[in-house]
């Protein structure tokens, strides 16, 4: 889908689906130009582990390195602080395209996160982890549980690179404390939530494809498989009248007001 051709506002079809699932792909959101611009940068960034970044041994994820000093323990998973690393990402961050969906799920007044996701994803071929069931509003810290996170790739977003899977429906799910390990990740091993996992979907994705989700829904990614690096850029936003919580992690530092 061409720029000129991309919607610019969510159909009712897909407000449902957001609603009954707690999330929506619009395809072809992103600008090529505007991916192009964003992959570059993102490559030489990480060619060169320009900080801030964070390391796959950082988040010890099943399959990570066991320390910096083992193979792979200088891979690179997320490139952080994306808004502040270069401006075509706050470009895209704040872009009307974007502004204009996520107002109608949250509102008029909207608020990107500095302190959550704002950042690009990578998930490099030989030493990228699993990551496990689990909900991002686990360890953030607002008023309500109700922000909405965007995924945009920026190449092909397959389940055999480690494309994002989800649970839908999870969102609207309340779960007993023996379904959550002790980091709030869904357990696998336990029959309540056999049924549920069934259910899993991987969001397969063309570049400049975007997915908007809710900070509720169960998500999980698999390891790359392929030969190349998978770019992804994922940013976090909330309605104005959501504020983090003082003195929280998510209050760490200012959002970024967007214009409708």
């Amino acid at each position: 889908m061409s720029p000129e051709s991309a919607p610019s506002r969510f159909t009712p079809a897909e407000l449902q689906q957001f609603g009954r699932d707690g999330y929506v792909v619009v395809r072809g959101l992103a600008p090529e130009a505007l991916q192009t611009r964003m992959l570059e940068v993102a490559k030489a960034h990480l060619a060169a582990a320009t900080a801030p970044v964070e390391f796959e041994v950082d988040v010890r994820y099943p399959g990570a390195p066991a320390s910096p000093e083992a193979p792979g323990g200088r891979t690179v998973r997320r490139l952080l602080q994306a808004c502040a690393r270069d401006p075509v990402f706050r470009e895209w961050a704040t872009s009307s395209g974007l502004a204009s969906h996520l107002a109608q799920l949250l509102g008029p007044g909207l608020e990107l996160s500095q302190a959550h996701h704002n950042c690009v994803m990578t998930k490099d071929p030989r030493y990228s982890s699993l990551t496990n069931w689990h909900r991002d509003i686990r360890y953030w810290s607002f008023e309500r549980p109700e922000l909405v996170s965007v995924w945009l790739a920026l190449g092909r977003e397959r389940f055999e690179n480690g494309c994002l899977l989800v649970l839908p429906g999870s969102h609207a799910m309340d779960f007993q404390p023996e379904q959550l390990d002790s980091a709030q990740f869904l357990r696998t091993d336990v029959e309540a939530n056999r049924e549920l996992l069934a259910r899993q979907v991987a969001v397969e994705l063309d570049p400049g494809d975007v997915l908007f989700f809710h900070c509720r829904l169960l998500h999980a990614a698999g390891h790359n498989q392929t030969a190349q690096t998978k770019f992804s850029v994922v940013h976090t936003y909330r309605a104005a009248d959501n504020p983090p919580l003082a003195g929280s992690r998510s209050a760490a530092v200012p959002d970024i007001p967007l214009q409708i």
